[in-house]
């Protein structure tokens, strides 16, 4: 079976390995194009591209699959394409060049988080289990009938970081079973039925955390926006990064934003009860422990996030 493979993110990269494994013909692989990378801005192919040139897969570079991008995808003759994470919309041009059409692994249980942040998005809900899904790709939104699904718990401690990589590597397994379905005329897509949520894409402002909101939505929020675009906060008029922070329900007596340092750890007030910070990054600085943080303060019982 000839799959055109179509992702860019490090999360796609377990799917185009198992396919190749399982013997699945890759005749090439579409992803976005080299982005800057690093202080130093340096053009970077994605981890997709890098992993298809080391195993000498042809690969299609298109920042949106237009009609150029869709003849270059015409000339595999791919009998299906297999989509994960690519970062771009599939036209109906383009839907309809494999007779099998695009099969998408995507990481929630539709119709639950349909868009482009769904792990993100199920943390800072405060889900207790997502999972993932093959479905067929429409012109709508995530909205095409599902071939399979898999699910997974999401612990307490769980980051998007390490959801997401849990999730691709199941989430691969998954794609190949549903590829084989496909290639023995065994698949048997289902509508998609239940409740509709979206998750669209986070932007940095998702990130910034409200001290005045509960503890618990604040540890969601920090895990969900953890590693991307990150957990942060104002302090006199600098963003601070912060890593994600832990519930201290013990601790009452702070108000919201209040920090105050306690041996080796630092509390932060909230909308109910304290959470301890993780690692902090000054603006301008390297992740430090909190403690090394506070001692740098000169008046640290002073001190309130904004």
């Amino acid at each position: 079976m000839r799959v055109l493979f179509a992702g860019t993110p490090a999360v796609a990269v377990p799917s185009l390995d198992a396919l190749v494994k399982a013997g699945f013909d890759v005749v090439a692989v579409l992803t976005r194009p080299d982005a800057p990378l690093g202080r130093k801005r340096v053009l970077t192919p994605s981890p997709v591209a890098a992993r298809a040139e080391e195993l000498g897969i042809q690969v299609i570079k298109a920042a949106k699959v237009d009609a150029e991008t869709t003849a270059h995808i015409a000339d595999t003759s791919p009998d299906v394409a297999a989509i994960v994470a690519y970062g771009g919309i599939v036209p109906r041009d383009a839907l309809a060049v494999p007779a099998h059409g695009w099969v998408n692994l995507h990481f929630s249980l539709l119709p639950a988080w349909r868009g482009a942040a769904p792990v993100q998005r199920a943390l800072i809900a405060g889900d207790d289990v997502t999972g993932a899904v093959t479905f067929q790709l429409e012109e709508g939104l995530d909205t095409g009938p599902v071939f399979g699904t898999l699910t997974e718990s999401v612990r307490d401690e769980d980051t998007a970081g390490d959801l997401l990589e849990r999730l691709s590597v199941s989430g691969a397994v998954l794609l190949c079973q549903t590829l084989s379905a496909i290639d023995a005329g065994q698949a048997a897509p289902q509508p998609q039925s239940g409740e509709v949520t979206l998750a669209p894409k986070l932007t940095l402002e998702d990130g910034r955390l409200d001290w005045q909101q509960p503890a618990l939505a604040l540890h969601r929020r920090s895990r969900g926006v953890t590693p991307e675009p990150g957990a942060w906060t104002m302090l006199e008029g600098q963003r601070i990064k912060l890593e994600p922070v832990a519930l201290r329900p013990d601790v009452n007596d702070l108000a919201p934003g209040r920090v105050r340092p306690e041996g080796k750890a630092v509390l932060v007030g909230t909308g109910s009860h304290a959470v301890q910070l993780g690692r902090v990054q000054p603006a301008g600085k390297k992740m430090m422990l909190p403690a090394d943080w506070a001692r740098g303060l000169a008046t640290p019982e002073k001190v309130v996030f904004e």
